[in-house]
């Protein structure tokens, strides 16, 4: 699975929209996934969520979050996610480090607990806080192209753009989901849509991109939406603040800092 969530928290390129008619087509489902993968380009991401989670009866509880992003000497990503709204989940604070070869290291500290746990790698397909992304689908947006076979299913127009549907398929079968469903744009490889099935093959969840628009050069989506189809449910994640390459202390990216809040 490459690119896919949010937390996606990340889908996000450089330039603006070429006229289709002058964009080639490619035909390698890998080399379509790693450009999506590593369109954005920015030493740094800092980001102010409005995270919305629709229950099935319509009822609607906000959150507000910042995240923080950034790379270390080697290239793997290190994203924190600090929680300010409402009150009973102030200053829970969220970690998530990429590793070469293995799975990613995740910790949280929850505020009612006052101490740091380390998420197992079992927890992945937890829900993330009552919400309908998972642990994984948090740090999924920096899952390395590798971990997955790719194939480019077809070609198809979705919300009047021209797209590549790609099919990954995790290499470890004990992943929450068995395939993912991409449609990426083929001008500026946003992928505007993710289904994603479980071990059973259900299309559980789907991921959109409903908004986007241009922020300092970088094409980034602004309301993006998950969707747990059974339950009825829903989290939306719209962006009222965002910056690139900002200077992020490398203390944020510590257990340390999830503790204190101090970098």
């Amino acid at each position: 699975m490459n690119k896919i969530i949010i937390a996606v928290i990340a889908f996000i390129l450089t330039g603006v929209f070429a006229q289709a008619q002058n964009v080639p087509r490619l035909t390698d489902a890998v080399s379509i996934a790693e450009r999506s993968r590593n369109r954005i380009q920015a030493e740094t991401t800092s980001t102010r969520y409005r995270m919305i989670i629709t229950a099935r009866n319509g009822a609607v509880t906000e959150r507000l979050m910042d995240q923080y992003s950034k790379k270390d000497s080697g290239g793997n990503s290190r994203s924190v996610i600090v929680f300010g709204e409402p009150a009973s989940i102030r200053g829970t604070r969220f970690l998530t480090i990429e590793n070469q070869g293995r799975a990613n290291d995740q910790w949280i500290f929850l505020p009612s607990l006052g101490r740091v746990r380390r998420i197992a790698a079992a927890e992945g397909s937890g829900s993330f806080l009552g919400t309908d992304f998972s642990y994984d689908d948090i740090s999924s947006a920096e899952r390395r192209t590798d971990l997955d076979n790719h194939r480019l299913l077809r070609e198809e127009r979705f919300r009047e753009r021209d797209c590549y549907v790609i099919e990954s398929v995790p290499v470890d079968t004990g992943y929450q989901y068995s395939r993912m469903l991409q449609w990426i744009d083929r001008e500026n490889y946003v992928p505007h849509k993710v289904e994603l099935y479980d071990r059973r093959g259900t299309h559980v969840k789907t991921l959109e991109i409903l908004e986007l628009r241009e922020v300092q050069g970088r094409l980034a989506p602004t309301v993006t939406r998950m969707t747990t189809h059974a339950a009825g449910t829903s989290t939306s994640l719209n962006v009222q603040n965002l910056r690139y390459d900002d200077n992020i202390p490398e203390s944020v990216f510590t257990t340390n800092f999830l503790e204190t809040g101090r970098p």
